[in-house]
């Protein structure tokens, strides 16, 4: 579930999702002034609750997404998740007097991140999830990990791989053939909703390596440009919507709440809360979110909306998992040995991890 990440300048394949909407080294989000004062504030609840939290909200975000299209369009369901993330994150942003984004070219960028990391990915899962179970949703917002390990050998020329990196691609795919039940011949399997699914996972890792190329670096604050971004998202929702949908003739209250609850809390709250984590705690431990979010869209699948599950799917995503956790892993000799022959650089800020799956992030589902 996933927003821009503008100060990125790490590695794409070692990049959470979220999501996230999830997903790289970092210290606070920095400002042009310096140092970010609304990350440097510590917040009064401890790291560990707010990161169970966010676990809980982005896991839950696909099964909110799946009640949501019982009464809705699945763009409508998108518009909806952006309008209210949009409305939480402007009264942060109003809340904490921060400046908005200049610049016509940074908007034009704004612009079309939140087209790949925001429009396209939420709506292709909200499309995936008229035919395909929550679970698997989930399951494929995992691999977006796999998808920027794959980018970075192709689009990032910088970006070494290591063979464990490499292993934990093709790990990776393992599961997620495992989790389709290859050997079975898919049998059963909905093509059009499980591809459009994995198409979301794709558009996060696009989008992670179109920000890192045009706005790390970018002068304004984390949270005002996530709010940009949202924004934008919004508006282009706003317009593509009306054409392809009818305004609804009834408006169902529980797809509604869920509706509301996945844009208020599912990508604002969960936002902020992740770039709190990131600040605080840094994003290596902020990113092992990524790794919580497919196990809590499983069990609340099953639990609450009795989805079927076969053994494959629990094991084919411990397999996603431990591939994804492997792409992001970086050898620790070989780093040593380029810290050795390399002369001292002067010290680089280093990227907060995109809200991914939503983070994510992940959304960020």
């Amino acid at each position: 579930m996933t927003t821009a990440t503008p100060h990125r300048t790490g590695r794409s394949g070692s990049s959470s999702n979220t999501p996230p909407e999830v997903p790289a080294g970092a210290p606070a989000p920095t400002t042009a002034d310096g140092p970010d004062p609304a990350a440097s504030r510590r917040p009064a609840i401890d790291w560990r609750i707010r990161f169970g939290v966010l676990s809980l909200i982005w896991g839950f975000s696909f099964l909110l997404i799946k009640v949501g299209t019982h009464g809705y369009a699945p763009f409508q369901v998108t518009f909806g998740r952006l309008f209210f993330g949009t409305a939480v994150l402007a009264v942060a942003i109003a809340v904490r007097r921060e400046r908005l984004p200049r610049g016509i070219r940074t908007w034009g960028h704004l612009t079309v991140a939140a087209f790949i990391l925001n429009a396209v990915p939420f709506s292709l899962f909200s499309y995936a999830e008229l035919t395909i179970p929550s679970t698997l949703a989930g399951i494929c917002n995992a691999t977006s990990p796999l998808w920027g390990m794959l980018l970075s050998l192709v689009a990032l020329s910088e970006d070494r791989p290591t063979r464990r990196r490499v292993g934990g691609l093709g790990l990776g795919f393992i599961g997620v053939l495992t989790v389709l039940g290859a050997w079975q011949g898919f049998s059963g399997l909905d093509f059009s909703g499980t591809a459009m699914a994995l198409l979301a996972s794709l558009s996060y890792a696009v989008g992670w390596v179109y920000v890192r190329r045009t706005l790390a670096g970018n002068g304004s604050s984390h949270l005002s440009l996530t709010g940009a971004q949202l924004f934008m998202a919004t508006v282009q929702l706003a317009v593509v919507t009306p054409l392809f949908t009818d305004m609804p003739t009834s408006f169902p209250v529980v797809p509604l709440l869920a509706v509301i609850t996945l844009g208020s809390l599912g990508t604002g709250l969960a936002l902020l809360i992740q770039y709190g984590l990131v600040a605080e705690v840094g994003p290596t431990t902020g990113q092992m979110v990524t790794y919580f979010v497919p196990v809590i869209a499983t069990a609340a699948g099953v639990a609450v909306l009795s989805e079927p599950l076969h053994w494959n799917t629990p094991v084919g995503a411990v397999i996603v998992l431990v591939g994804a956790a492997l792409t992001q892993s970086r050898s620790g000799g070989s780093a040593a040995a380029r810290a050795k022959s390399s002369p001292p650089a002067e010290p680089k800020p280093t990227p907060t991890p995109a809200p991914t799956s939503s983070a994510a992030a992940a959304d960020q589902p």
